[in-house]
C-alpha cells in the first residue's frame, strides 16, 4: 500500500472518529437535560482514546458538557498530550 493511501485512511479515521465523538457529547448533554437514557462515561472517553480525543475535547466545550469532571477536565487534554506525542513519536 502506498504511503498516501494510508495517509488518506488515517486522516479518514481520525476524522470520522472525531466527529462522531463530538456529536456523542452533544447527544449526551441532550439526554442529560431531558433526564432520558444516557451514554456511559466509560464510552465517552473509550471514544477519546480511539482516537477521538479533539472531537471530546470540541464536544465538550460546543456542549458544555462533562466540563465539572475531573476525569473529563484533566482526562481529555491528558489523552491528548499523549496521542499527539505517540504521532510525534511515530512520524520521526
Amino acid at each position: 500500500m502506498k504511503s498516501s493511501s494510508l495517509f488518506i485512511i488515517v486522516l479518514l479515521y481520525f476524522s470520522v472518529v472525531n466527529i462522531i465523538s463530538f456529536f456523542m457529547y452533544g447527544i449526551d448533554k441532550r439526554k442529560a437535560k431531558r433526564t432520558k437514557w444516557r451514554i456511559p462515561e466509560a464510552t465517552l472517553l473509550g471514544v477519546a482514546v480511539i482516537g477521538g480525543s479533539i472531537g471530546a475535547w470540541l464536544g465538550m466545550k460546543v456542549w458544555h458538557h462533562k466540563t465539572m469532571h475531573n476525569k473529563f477536565k484533566y482526562g481529555i487534554p491528558a489523552i491528548i498530550v499523549v496521542q499527539l506525542v505517540l504521532a510525534g513519536y511515530l512520524l520521526l
